[in-house]
Parts: structure tokens; sequence; C-alpha cells
């Protein structure tokens, strides 16, 4: 009897010394996953309120304050394992080997990650802007990390991978608060210039859309085999553009109708 009791105080104090020995690292791991965690997210909503401070675009301030969390809570999962006693460093090189193996499967995809990232950091364009990259004209609907969502005038999506939009020239409308409207009228050689100039002069001073302070020019830009080109240019505020455009236009041939002037139809 007293060698069973023996053996039982024996098993009670080896299992009292694995527990404190391992039940302490697991408690001291999850404290350090806990506070780890807790810290991961301050530090991901102080730099997402800097980045708000400093205006940063909204899309961008998410996305890098989440890259830092994440890292953070890598960090935290490769401490925490540590403290319990798995060794980690087999761990960080399958991790490594494996982010490479990934890198290279998509480098489609981070090239266009990290075009989506110039352009959000350098703001070459914002959502709502009108733009316009190859043969393609759209406002911008949405602005993510891969690709750049485009709206049509006759409302079809395009959906434009980032890394074509830094690769190649492209055209905001709505950068600057005005714009100039190039008006190019063929004329016939046997109209009289003066006049037609002068109606042209008329009709965009009277538009109340045209910009008064602005200078406006209305000259010959050209003589062709068949035609004289005149080239009129005045400035309008950017969202009064597409009326105004269309409204001279439509104003200089129902006038030049009715004094007879004839234009050229290349």
């Amino acid at each position: 009897m007293e060698n069973i009791n023996y053996t039982n105080i024996i098993n009670i104090e080896k299992w009292t010394n694995l527990f404190i020995q391992y039940g302490l690292q697991v408690l001291f791991a999850l404290i350090i996953l806990a506070i780890g965690w807790i810290f991961a997210r301050f530090i991901r909503d102080f730099i997402r309120k800097i980045m708000r401070s400093t205006h940063l675009d909204e899309t961008l301030s998410i996305f890098l304050s989440n890259i830092v969390y994440i890292l953070v809570l890598a960090f935290v999962l490769i401490a925490t394992l540590n403290k319990i006693g798995i060794q980690t460093t087999s761990l960080v090189a399958v991790i490594g080997a494996a982010g490479l193996a990934i890198g290279l499967a998509l480098q489609g995809s981070l090239s266009n990650f990290a075009a989506g990232i110039i352009i959000i950091f350098f703001r070459h364009f914002r959502v709502g802007d009108t733009i316009k990259f190859a043969d393609i004209t759209g406002t911008v609907e949405a602005l993510d990390i891969f690709n750049t969502i485009l709206i049509t005038p006759d409302n079809q999506k395009v959906i434009v991978p980032n890394a074509k939009l830094t690769e190649n020239a492209i055209t905001n409308f709505s950068s600057k608060p005005i714009r100039r409207l190039n008006i190019i009228i063929n004329i016939k050689y046997d109209s009289d210039i003066i006049l037609a100039k002068s109606i042209i002069s008329d009709i965009i001073a009277s538009d109340e859309r045209v910009l008064k302070d602005k200078e406006i020019r209305i000259a010959v830009s050209e003589l062709t085999i068949n035609s004289v080109v005149i080239n009129a240019q005045c400035w309008t505020k950017k969202s009064e553009y597409p009326n105004a455009y269309s409204n001279i236009l439509e104003k200089i041939k129902l006038c030049f109708d009715a004094k007879g002037i004839s234009m050229y139809h290349t």
C-alpha cells in the first residue's frame, strides 16, 4: 500500500512539473499573442489616423495600415511559437520559399499592385475624374490596388489593369478647373473669310458658358488644297465643356447656312 501511494505521489509531482513547465509556457504564449494582437490593431489604427490627417488617399491609407497590421501579427505569431518551444527557423524558410514561388507566379498581379500604389500615392487621377487611355474615354468609378474601373459615356464598364495605365500616356480631363475649346471649321475658298470669322466671334462672345476673362482667339490656321481652315479657341469650365462645344458648333452651322457661307467636309 505504501509503494502504491509513493508511486502516485511521484506521478502527481511529475504531472505538476510538466504543467508548470509547459502550462506556463502556453500561458505566456497566449499572453504574448493577446498583447501582440492588441498592439497590432493599435498600430494599424494609429497609422490610418496619421495618414488621414495628412489627407492621403483613403484607399492607400487602408491598404498600407493593413499591411503593417499583417506584418506585426506575423511577428507576434512567430514569437508565440518560439515561446512554446516550436522551432520557427524552418517555418520561416518555408514561408519565404512559398512567397518567392507565389511572387514568380503572380508577376503580372504584382506589377498591377505596384502600379496601383503609384497611381494612388501620386494621385495621377481620382475617383470621379474623366480620363482618356489609348482609345478609351471614361469616368473613374473605382480605383483599387490591381485594377481601375472606368464607365464610358455610353455606360459601359471597362476594367483596366493598373500596370497598363502607368505604362502609357493618360489624359486627365478633370485635373484642371477649366478647359480650352478648340473649334476647327473648314470653309470653301469662295466663302467670305472675314464674315465667317465675325460670325464665329459673335457666337462665342454671346455664349454664357465661355469665360470672358480668358483669351478668345479666332484665326486662319491652315490653307489646304480644298478649304480654308479657321481655328477658334476659347475657355470654359470643365463641367460645361461638352454642352458649350456642341452648342457653339450648332450655332455656327446654322448661321453659316443663313449667310451663305459654304463649309467643306473632309
